[in-house]
């Protein structure tokens, strides 16, 4: 018999409704991940932080998708689908998945950027991001390290100004 293993996958979700699937997928015992990023908001008397997804519309499952788990997460309030024409064969790797964690639980400051494919593969080698993988941009003449999450098209970028880095 085949042993089969538990991956990422990314998950889309009905309009505003990431954290409602996240909570039941945790309750139900499917790991999954939802990063988030905390924004100030203003209202007409007071502004407040408010934690929102990173990734509008998306979150992460770690599942054996042959395994009966798949149907409980499309099952779930407010899930739409798996992300991908070929769902089975879109597998996030687990150090993209890492380096979102580490940059979040490190409170680094992150920017949407536009998804790239195309640039040299980087990883950090100094500080509290020791150990990220991302690709290298150049920003306005700043040196800029870009995470890509293939499936769903989106990427975050951080300055690099203060970290040593190598090629992957």
């Amino acid at each position: 018999m085949t042993e089969t293993v538990a991956q990422w996958y990314a998950i889309r979700t009905r309009s505003r409704h990431e954290k409602v699937a996240t909570r039941e997928l945790e309750a139900q015992g499917i790991p999954v991940f939802l990063p988030l990023a905390t924004s100030v908001r203003q209202w007409s008397d007071r502004k407040t932080k408010v934690e929102m997804p990173l990734f509008p519309g998306y979150a992460f499952v770690r599942v054996d998708f042959l395994s009966s788990d798949r149907v409980r997460v499309l099952q779930a309030t407010g899930v739409v689908s798996f992300v991908g024409p070929k769902p089975a064969e879109a597998a996030i790797p687990e150090e993209q998945i890492e380096s979102i964690r580490t940059i979040l639980l490190r409170k680094i400051p992150v920017e949407e950027h536009l998804f790239l494919t195309l640039g040299q593969r980087i990883r950090v080698r100094s500080g509290s991001l020791n150990g990220v993988e991302g690709i290298l941009v150049a920003v306005k003449g700043m040196r800029t390290l870009v995470i890509s999450v293939e499936p769903i098209q989106r990427s975050v970028s951080i300055n690099l100004e203060d970290y040593e880095v190598e090629t992957v």
